[in-house]
């Protein structure tokens, strides 16, 4: 057994690692090719060493309906399909279970596609020598399918560089590369982010960033709001704080149950990826600081719920947030309150996500009124909680997930999980948010939706 202490501070770290092995393939015949979103990073260090320009292959992994994070196959651009037989056998999926998912990922896919590529055509590969990379090999499905891409393309010859890989890579994905380079195979391997230091979730902005810089563009830096507000709502007045980057998809507001939202690292954490991806969010405290020590109000879902809903229904009075599509995220029993005003507001709320909540706090008659697609995301180690979801779900007639965060505790402070955490709440919002201008209906915030007060009380900065 290889037992291997190499770590890679980042990616970039790694980038610059992976093409000390790749000097031989220096030269005008040579294209690097990157799996967005994590390869990115990893690819454009290699691209810059050999002097190469940088193109992307977008994949989306299939996974298997009931534990997502288990992989049953992968799609990718021009129709290319893998899928592990032995996966779908074992968990028993129907070819319509199957369908639905590559619906839906396809669906994904080409909204990444055209987001990081834009009206530029791809990378002419014909003939060329094709460098696919990515920040590691797990079970390889995406790797193959961004191989046979290539080699679809016309890649004379297709030579797939990784970082960190399982021992038996070579086993795996021979038959799609003829040249395999991996700066080490450690044993045991069970992620690969166990192998960064710095494992963080790659975002949107930056994938186009190093995507233009490749290109010898300038990356635009798009405007920014970030400020703090007071909220009115309900005849109190609460803190917020609002984000939103240039161009935003959407607007998310969190809601935490005791108070902390706008100060909650963990919201603050999650919230900096969103921001990463392109959603804007409002982090602002449900109750104020005289109402927070009692205990009572902490699990008064009814009061929490109606402040998040007047709070919600006032975005559109402020210019930055009018008209973007509204999601909801909250934790503990701020998930309850999402719920609340998911039920609420209706149409108007276009995505919840739970982080370790307590969705089942907002009662089966609000559970049966919901209407706004959720996902409820457990850690693995949380059993009552996972328990108290499952309940939960099972009353909603929504569109529905639960994910179950592996070696996560209730507060999700292991190595990688709040990362995770991050990583599938903003793909939830990002797949189920529309463009503003495509909204249906009112939008959320709207005057329409606002449960008292008007547009010109809607916030007011702070001193």
């Amino acid at each position: 057994m290889h037992v291997t202490g190499t770590h890679f501070t980042d990616r970039t770290d790694a980038g610059r690692r992976l093409a000390a092995r790749l000097s031989h393939l220096g030269g005008t015949d040579t294209v690097v090719v990157a799996l967005p979103r994590g390869g990115v990073p990893v690819a454009a260090q290699v691209a810059a060493a050999l002097g190469a320009p940088l193109d992307i292959c977008v994949i989306r992994k299939l996974g298997v309906p009931y534990q997502p994070e288990l992989g049953m196959g992968a799609i990718g651009e021009d129709g290319v399909r893998v899928l592990n037989e032995h996966v779908i056998r074992l968990a028993g999926i129907t070819d319509d279970q199957l369908a639905a998912v590559e619906l839906s990922e396809r669906v994904e896919l080409e909204r990444r596609a055209r987001r990081y590529r834009g009206d530029r055509p791809a990378a002419d590969l014909r003939g060329r020598t094709v460098v696919v990379v990515d920040d590691g090999i797990a079970t390889g499905s995406t790797a193959k399918a961004a191989c046979r891409i290539v080699r679809a393309r016309g890649a004379a010859r297709v030579v797939l560089a990784v970082p960190v890989a399982p021992v038996d890579w070579t086993e795996r994905l021979s038959e799609v590369a003829d040249e395999l380079v991996c700066v080490d195979t450690p044993s045991p391997f069970f992620a690969i982010g166990e192998f960064y230091a710095d494992f963080s979730q790659t975002g949107d902005e930056e994938v186009l960033a190093l995507l233009a810089e490749a290109r010898g563009e300038q990356s635009p830096e798009p405007a920014e709001v970030d400020r703090e507000l007071v909220l009115p709502a309900a005849g109190v007045r609460l803190a917020g704080r609002l984000t939103v980057p240039g161009g935003a998809r959407g607007i998310v507001v969190f809601a935490h149950g005791s108070g902390s939202g706008r100060h909650s690292p963990r919201n603050r954490h999650v919230a900096r990826y969103l921001n990463r991806v392109g959603l804007g969010t409002l982090l602002f405290d449900l109750l104020t600081e005289a109402e927070e020590p009692d205990r009572r109000k902490v699990f008064d879902v009814g009061l929490l719920g109606s402040r998040l809903t007047s709070v919600a229904g006032r975005l559109g009075g402020l210019t930055e947030t009018r008209g973007l599509p509204l999601g909801l995220f909250g934790a503990s029993t701020g998930a309850a309150a999402a719920l609340h005003t998911a039920a609420t507001l209706g149409p108007a709320v276009r995505a919840v996500v739970s982080r370790g909540g307590r969705p089942d706090l907002a009662g089966p008659q609000v559970l049966g009124e919901v209407s706004a697609p959720t996902l409820l995301l457990v850690g693995g180690l949380d059993t009552v909680v996972i328990d108290l979801n499952r309940q939960a779900r099972a009353r909603l007639r929504c569109e529905s997930e639960l994910v179950v965060v592996p070696h996560a505790s209730h507060l999700f402070e292991e190595p990688g999980t709040l990362d995770r955490v991050a990583e599938l709440a903003g793909d939830w919002f990002l797949h189920h948010l529309p463009p503003a201008e495509s909204s249906a209906g009112s939008p959320a915030g709207s005057p329409a939706n606002s449960p008292g007060g008007s547009p010109a009380d809607s916030a007011d900065e702070s001193p």
